[in-house]
């Protein structure tokens, strides 16, 4: 009795080390983990969720992200932004609601996307159809960002990656 006591313990502790080693294992940080940022602007709460990607010494735009192509601006599931109110993104309006973010980007201009579809992978069945607002916006030079980062202003918010700033403005 004694014996098998002690044999079952020696094979649970094995059990549990072996799981716990196979767990941490995998416990390994996100390649491009989710982020979120969330603000008010023109009188809305604005939220947006993306999945941030890191340079990692690659050519980012124009590259990694080829000029003229849809961009589902971030990594992985595609970007949802959200805002609680109507509002006017570059002057257009935008209703209420979670839309799926998604960019166009060229050297010269950017086609920023609000698609009546939030959630969805990637870009791979992104449909034009679909699409509630489409507005054009130019980007500037900016401080390297080594990870893509969202950032929310008074005036509206921001796409930051490698040394490039995409504004986007908002407004009531």
């Amino acid at each position: 009795m004694k014996k098998t006591f002690q044999f079952k313990t020696a094979a649970l502790l094995v059990f549990a080390l072996v799981f716990s080693t196979t767990l941490f294992a995998q416990q390994k940080p996100a390649a491009s983990p989710r982020d979120s940022v969330s603000a008010a602007v023109a009188g809305s709460q604005i939220t947006i969720n993306y999945g941030s990607p890191s340079v990692k010494g690659r050519k980012v735009f124009g590259g990694l992200e080829a000029y003229g192509k849809v961009w589902r601006a971030g990594a992985n599931e595609a970007t949802v932004f959200t805002t609680s109110k109507d509002i006017k993104v570059e002057g257009k309006a935008l209703p209420a609601g979670s839309y799926g973010l998604f960019a166009i980007p060229t050297e010269a201009s950017w086609t920023i996307i609000f698609n009546k579809v939030p959630k969805q992978w990637g870009a791979f069945k992104y449909d034009e159809s679909k699409d509630a607002l489409r507005v054009t916006v130019k980007p500037a030079k900016s401080a390297m960002n080594e990870r893509l980062v969202y950032k929310i202003n008074g005036k509206g918010f921001s796409l930051n990656w490698d040394k490039v700033s995409v504004p986007v403005s908002i407004t009531k």
